[in-house]
């Protein structure tokens, strides 16, 4: 599906103080995770529901309810785990898996190093969380992980906070059925391959490493 910008007015807000250079990492932290929440209400949209009868103080009535019981948040790390608990205040039942992926410094090719995720990823609507989308490539590896493991690629849905036209386009072309959302879509990358204008390395100003 073509990608998805939540262009909420709070989800602009507060990405506008995660770019400031001088917002600390305890604030940027804090910052994720609220965004994360938010841009999970937008991405959740079209979750199946069913109706299920149950009883109020008053009387008996007929709801709805998410009918998805199987949910997998799979971060990508490092930065990734940022985010993780922004989607577990939505499904604080959710399973939590882990991809390591780095991108080579030359190349900018990705680079898999760890991958731990539950048993069911087959059965699970699963959220790739990763708040900078650069060249796409990690996205498409961690996507195809998932994929090689059984996920349908219409049950993923990739979440990141930061995009360039660059990564966008990759991931578009390579995974057209995975749900795909974005805050922000930013100009370009830079020859070292950052965002422009992007917030620097999220991952560094996430947990204050250089």
């Amino acid at each position: 599906m073509p990608v998805t910008v939540t262009s909420h007015p709070l989800i602009q807000h507060k990405l506008t103080t995660l770019r400031k250079k001088e917002t600390t990492p305890k604030d940027f932290r804090e910052l994720v995770i609220e965004i994360t929440t938010y841009m999970g209400y937008e991405a959740t949209r079209n979750f199946p529901q069913e109706e299920v009868e149950i009883e109020t103080p008053i009387t008996k009535a007929f709801c709805r309810t998410i009918s998805r019981h199987e949910i997998a948040i799979i971060p990508i790390l490092r930065a990734g785990l940022g985010m993780v608990d922004g989607i577990l205040r939505l499904f604080p039942n959710a399973n939590v898996g882990h991809i390591g992926i780095y991108r080579e410094h030359d190349t900018l090719q990705p680079v898999e190093y760890y991958y731990k995720c539950p048993d069911n990823i087959h059965e699970a609507a699963i959220f790739i969380v990763d708040p900078m989308l650069a060249t796409g490539g990690s996205a498409n590896a961690a996507i195809d992980f998932i994929k090689a493991r059984g996920a349908k690629g219409s049950e993923i849905t990739f979440l990141c906070i930061l995009a360039a036209p660059e990564g966008v386009e990759s991931v578009e072309k390579e995974h057209p059925e995975v749900n795909f959302f974005v805050a922000s879509i930013d100009k370009k990358l830079n020859r070292k391959g950052y965002i422009i204008p992007g917030l620097g390395d999220a991952g560094d100003r996430m947990f204050g490493t250089k």
